[in-house]
């Protein structure tokens, strides 16, 4: 799920590329989505490339190929994704236009227990107490089975990991190098971290400057899940 700049960035991109052929430059980017500086221009890049959205083109200036979009869209449509209710920008002129909310039936979402909370941040003991359900559309997690956790702390800010955010987790013992997880260390302690692979040893590091990464020998940490969506409230 993409907080509501990253879905304008990413309309924006492909509105633009759609009309010139060409991606608009960082200042347009910034201008059109009303940022104070292009690093949050950097940062909504990072986080679009990452949940794969965005692909930067290497050895060419202005280079954004979209991959694809939200809710089944493709690169080739203009429509909306089902459940979806962002504001999204469209054209080169940074317009912004409502969309209107389309909430899915009752009996088409889908029940995902909450299990506790998860430290982004200092670990803290795992809980694997069902203390609450959260109702969500079926595409907004995929297949497999799904747990969700509330965050505590600010170690994954930088990739948009809020303290108070509740993060939608699949079910998995193994992860890819780069994608963010709940890892179990020692049996013990829990954490919510971007996973390294670094030779026989695994980096869990977090997305804030304030925290070190932290290597592990692959014995001594177990993955409980990966994430796939979040929810926030405002």
């Amino acid at each position: 799920m993409l907080t509501r700049k990253q879905h304008e960035l990413l309309m924006f991109i492909h509105e633009r590329i759609k009309e010139t052929g060409v991606s608009p430059s960082f200042e347009e980017m910034k201008e059109a989505l009303d940022l104070r500086s292009k690093s949050g221009i950097h940062r909504l890049i990072t986080a679009l490339e990452e949940r794969g959205f965005l692909r930067r083109l290497a050895h060419r200036a202005r280079a954004l190929e979209i991959v694809k979009l939200p809710q089944s869209m493709g690169p080739g449509s203009a429509g909306s994704g089902r459940g979806f209710s962002p504001c999204v920008i469209e054209g080169s002129l940074g317009k912004v236009r409502k969309l209107e909310p389309v909430a899915p039936a009752d009996d088409q979402m889908v029940s995902i227990p909450i299990m506790g909370r998860i430290a982004a941040g200092t670990p803290i003991s795992a809980i694997q107490d069902h203390t609450n359900t959260v109702s969500l559309p079926p595409d907004m997690i995929g297949s497999g089975e799904h747990y969700a956790l509330e965050v505590k702390g600010d170690s994954m800010i930088e990739a948009g990991i809020f303290d108070g955010d509740t993060v939608i987790l699949q079910k998995c013992t193994t992860a890819n190098s780069g994608e963010i997880v709940v890892a179990l260390i020692d049996d013990e302690e829990a954490t919510l971290k971007r996973l390294r692979r670094k030779g026989d040893s695994i980096a869990l590091e977090a997305a804030n400057p304030a925290y070190e990464t932290r290597i592990f020998g692959p014995d001594r940490i177990d993955i409980q899940g990966r994430l796939v969506s979040l929810l926030r409230r405002y």
